[in-house]
């Protein structure tokens, strides 16, 4: 049964108007949003060309109803997505113990507030879980209704406090970590994915990406986050208009029209949707070879 105290929402948003505009207008029509605290996080402008930008969003952003409480905290200085995420997270944490995570690029389905807050109720006594995850692969079979997978995502998502208290930033640690166990290959599907590689051009500076650091901490820390078997938010993003964004529709599938229950399942990571993801990722690098691998890894290391 779900708890009277929702989690609060944070919203990480930049210079992208109609994105914000569109996750927005989706978060309003949850069937929790009058029930739910929102807190928007606006990032400052990198120079003084992408001033504009980000003035319209934070025009807009001041405008917004529909939630029990609005709160903007409008950042003086460009954090840049990584760092505003780990701070805007740790936070929200720390003063009520749960969140759920949104980007400006993420149209959730009506019911993914519901989702999310019966999952967090669910496993919040759940030492092995770390987090919740709302955006499934559109896999080619068919997933269980909800599962676990170890490790943890970053495409609306949520977690309590003392999930995030195991997000390690020092990107070096986490590589030793892997490689001292062994488990690189698991780590990227079975070799399907490169995540291990990223890792790598995270310590090297060539990335700054709060997610792949978050999966890693996750994974090492051998937790596990649940799944909805289908899709409850659909990203937007793959427009070119994110900083290393392409534009893509490999990512979209079906989107949740009915509520997801949670609960009753084993809890342990699922083979059948590893596999799935494993099977997902080689139809892709197969398919289209390097450039999708790109866009892969431009949903991880994004750039505000």
């Amino acid at each position: 049964m779900m708890t009277a105290s929702l989690a609060p929402i944070v919203l990480f948003v930049y210079n992208r108007l109609d994105h914000t505009r569109q996750t927005i207008l989706a978060l309003q029509k949850n069937l929790l949003a009058e029930k739910s605290d929102l807190f928007i996080f606006s990032d400052a402008a990198k120079d003084a060309g992408a001033m504009p930008a980000v003035s319209d969003v934070r025009d807009f952003v001041r405008t917004v109803t529909g939630f029990k409480s609005v709160t903007l905290i409008e950042r003086e200085r460009n954090m840049g997505l990584a760092n505003s995420v780990i701070d805007g997270v740790g936070m929200i944490c720390a003063q009520y113990g749960k969140v759920i995570v949104l980007e400006d690029d993420l149209v959730t389905s009506p019911h993914f507030l519901q989702y999310m807050n019966a999952a967090l109720d669910e496993y919040e006594f759940v030492d092995q879980v770390i987090s919740i995850h709302g955006y499934i692969y559109p896999t080619a079979s068919r997933l269980p209704s909800t599962f676990f997978l170890r490790g943890a995502d970053c495409w609306g998502w949520a977690t309590w406090k003392r999930g995030w208290d195991f997000f390690e930033s020092d990107a070096k640690k986490l590589q030793d970590a892997l490689l001292a166990g062994g488990e690189v290959s698991t780590f990227d599907f079975e070799g399907s994915y490169g995540y291990a590689e990223m890792l790598q051009q995270q310590i090297e500076g060539k990335v700054n990406s709060w997610a792949i650091r978050w999966y890693a901490s996750a994974f090492l820390a051998n937790k596990l986050t649940l799944y909805p078997g289908v899709s409850l938010v659909h990203n937007i993003g793959h427009d070119r208009t994110g900083t290393h964004g392409g534009n893509t529709d490999d990512f979209s599938g079906e989107i949740a029209t009915t509520a997801i229950p949670v609960g009753g399942i084993p809890i342990e990571p699922s083979v059948v949707a590893y596999e799935a993801i494993r099977v997902y990722f080689l139809s892709l690098r197969k398919t289209l070879g390097q450039r999708i691998l790109n866009k892969l890894r431009s949903w991880w290391h994004r750039l505000a």
